[in-house]
Parts: structure tokens; C-alpha cells; sequence
């Protein structure tokens, strides 16, 4: 694969700017500066640097982002800052040919909620692990504001109506943790869902963390507006059921 395309691929701008970049001098591969950008490499594996910027190339982008409180999952945020500013460049301007430029959230979290998000530019991935359909476990955990109850417990798993639907939403699995406090685990993720279950049983949402997808747990060293890429294991961890 030619060098400028291997730039383009990765996000590194269009293909003119990919081509000046090389011409220029701004890329070294494994250590090495390239100025023909024509030069070809195997792609897989391939590390190099642009003005400085450390990069590996991937084929498709799989990312776990810790979001922190006050932020929100739009390009186009209304009130509070995007996560998509927590990401460099480069992952925000992945070309793709089905959906908009560079990563997408895969669901979204309110502003006010922290914890696990993922985020990718295959739109495959994103329909599978955002579908109902797919049933992919997603763990809240939920500090409220009165305390919890058995009750309260046994009425989120048998089954709470919202306003929008009159089937029952059920808690895939739910326990409490704390006087204020629960995990809650949900297999479909409608509008501001846990919120509304937990005032449908005459509570209500103090604090909310998502600490699980799947099989896999926000990992404990990604601090709050940290983001790394996925390992094939995790990967395959989120999709578990």
C-alpha cells in the first residue's frame, strides 16, 4: 500500500494533503523519514510518525473511551463539550464510505453519566453491537437518591412500563450494592432508559456509571477522558453475551 494512502486511510487528511505531508518531510516509518509518497509498505503493523505523532495503522478503528461527566455523544453538542474532542485529529477524520467521517459513539450516554463507550468506523460492528437484537449486555452502576429496596429490585427485573411503550422493560439482572445504591444490567438501551426505570419504581438517579460491555469492564486504567484502541480479545469480550 502506497505511503500517502496509507496517511489517508488513517486520517491524516485528504489525499493532496497525505501526498504533501510525505513530500515534505513530516513522516518517518519505524524510525525511518519517507519523502516519496508512493513508497509502498505493508500496512498491518506499520508504525510511523507524523509531525511527531506516533501512530499504527488500523484497518478499522475499535475504541474504548472513558467519558467523563459534562460532556456530550453529538458532533454537534448543544450545551457541553463533545466527547469526540477528547480523540485526536486523526480518528475524527477516518474517511468511510457509509457513514460520516471518522469515528461514531456506538449508543450514547447523557452528559451527565461517566463510564464505558465505545466507538468505531465500522458501521458493521456499530449496527451489531448497538441493535436490540443482539441483546449485548451493557452494566450500570446507580447511585439513587432514596434508598433501595427489595421492592424497588424485584419490580426493574420483573418489569417497569415508559411512557413511550407499554410492553414492560425488564433489568436483564439487577442487585443492589448499597443503601443508595445498585448495578443494574440492560440488554437495549432506549431513550435515557435507566433513569425512567428507576422513577417508575419511585426512585431516582443521583449518579450513573457505566461499567461494563459484554464480557469486558471499562478498563481500570483509562482515567476519566482517556480513550485507547481495543485488543482483538476485548474485541471479541464486547460482543460476548
Amino acid at each position: 500500500m502506497e505511503l500517502h494512502d496509507i496517511l489517508y486511510s488513517q486520517g491524516f487528511g485528504n489525499r493532496r494533503v497525505c501526498l504533501g505531508l510525505v513530500q515534505l518531510g513530516h513522516v518517518t516509518v519505524q524510525g525511518q523519514p519517507v519523502t516519496d509518497p508512493y513508497a509502498e509498505f505493508e500496512p498491518e503493523g506499520l508504525e510511523f510518525t507524523v509531525d511527531g505523532q506516533d501512530w499504527a495503522f488500523h484497518a478499522k478503528a475499535y475504541l474504548v473511551l472513558h467519558k467523563p461527566a459534562g460532556t456530550e455523544c453529538s458532533q454537534k453538542p448543544s450545551a457541553w463539550p463533545s466527547i469526540y474532542t477528547l480523540l485526536p485529529a486523526p480518528l475524527r477524520q477516518r474517511p468511510h464510505k457509509s457513514i460520516q467521517p471518522g469515528v461514531q459513539a456506538i449508543g450514547r450516554l447523557d452528559q451527565d453519566t461517566t463510564g464505558m463507550l465505545l466507538l468505531s468506523d465500522d458501521g458493521a460492528f456499530i449496527h451489531r453491537m448497538a441493535s436490540p437484537k443482539h441483546h449485548v449486555p451493557k452494566v450500570y452502576e446507580v447511585t439513587t437518591a432514596d434508598p433501595v429496596d427489595d421492592t424497588q429490585v424485584r419490580r426493574l427485573l420483573e418489569g417497569v412500563v415508559l411512557d413511550d411503550d407499554p410492553r414492560p422493560v425488564r433489568a436483564a439482572a439487577c442487585t443492589a450494592t448499597g443503601e443508595h445504591s445498585l448495578q443494574l444490567t440492560l440488554t437495549e438501551g432506549k431513550y435515557h432508559q435507566v433513569k425512567r426505570m428507576l422513577a417508575a419504581v419511585g426512585n431516582r438517579v443521583e449518579g450513573l456509571h457505566r461499567s461494563r460491555i459484554g464480557s469486558l469492564p471499562l478498563p481500570p486504567e483509562l482515567q476519566p477522558g482517556q480513550w485507547r484502541w481495543l485488543t482483538p480479545e476485548e474485541l471479541a469480550a464486547v460482543a460476548k453475551r
